[in-house]
């Protein structure tokens, strides 16, 4: 059964045309029993979201209670949700920013790597909601894992180009990262940051 209803959640992925009036239907796939069927569900809600906000608009709330969810899997697709519902419209999750935010100490490296791009979506459109966020980020920059720290630097550079006086502050960190960093990549996206603020 569970193979069938994740077959028929792929065909509808692709077709963009139905998602509005589907929005209920997907939501009520979050209490099914499989995590395969609720994580995909989670994924989708995102994308249907990032398209019709204030249709998704009355599942945020259970949307964001798997922040809490013992499944890695989907604390990661709730943070993901979150933040494509946040892209379009910041005021709709503005109520669940403090369980968000909870997930940068998260112990699973994948679900702290899907805040990040939940908060690079979110400040794409609304860059002030992080003005006393920041040091959250910056803990990141020195994550134990490769793939965080590779990605944290990219939030400087979203904020970089939109609100440089927040990211001015951590200037100093971001440079010795470019110089020194053992990892090309970090150094890349920490140049990146860099680049994106001081170009303003």
């Amino acid at each position: 059964m569970d193979e069938k209803l994740y077959k028929e959640l792929s065909k509808l992925t692709k077709d963009k045309n139905i998602w509005k009036e589907n929005i209920p239907y997907i939501a009520s796939l979050l209490k099914n029993q499989s995590a395969k069927i609720v994580a995909k569900a989670l994924w989708l809600l995102g994308e249907m979201g990032l398209r019709y906000p204030q249709e998704a608009a009355p599942y945020i709330g259970e949307i964001a209670t798997f922040i809490g969810s013992d499944n890695d899997l989907l604390r990661e697709r709730s943070a993901n949700a979150l933040g494509r519902i946040g892209r379009a419209d910041c005021k709709l999750i503005m109520p669940f920013m403090n369980e968000l935010c909870s997930l940068a100490k998260d112990k699973s490296p994948n679900v702290r790597l899907s805040f990040i791009w939940a908060s690079e979506n979110i400040a794409t459109n609304a860059p002030t909601v992080y003005k006393d966020c920041l040091t959250i980020f910056a803990d990141l920059l020195n994550d134990e894992n490769e793939r965080v720290r590779i990605e944290a630097p990219e939030m400087f550079r979203v904020l970089g180009k939109r609100v440089p006086e927040f990211v001015e502050p951590y200037l100093d960190k971001l440079k010795d990262m470019a110089d020194h960093d053992e990892v090309n990549v970090v150094r890349i996206h920490a140049a990146g940051a860099i680049k994106a603020t001081i170009s303003h």
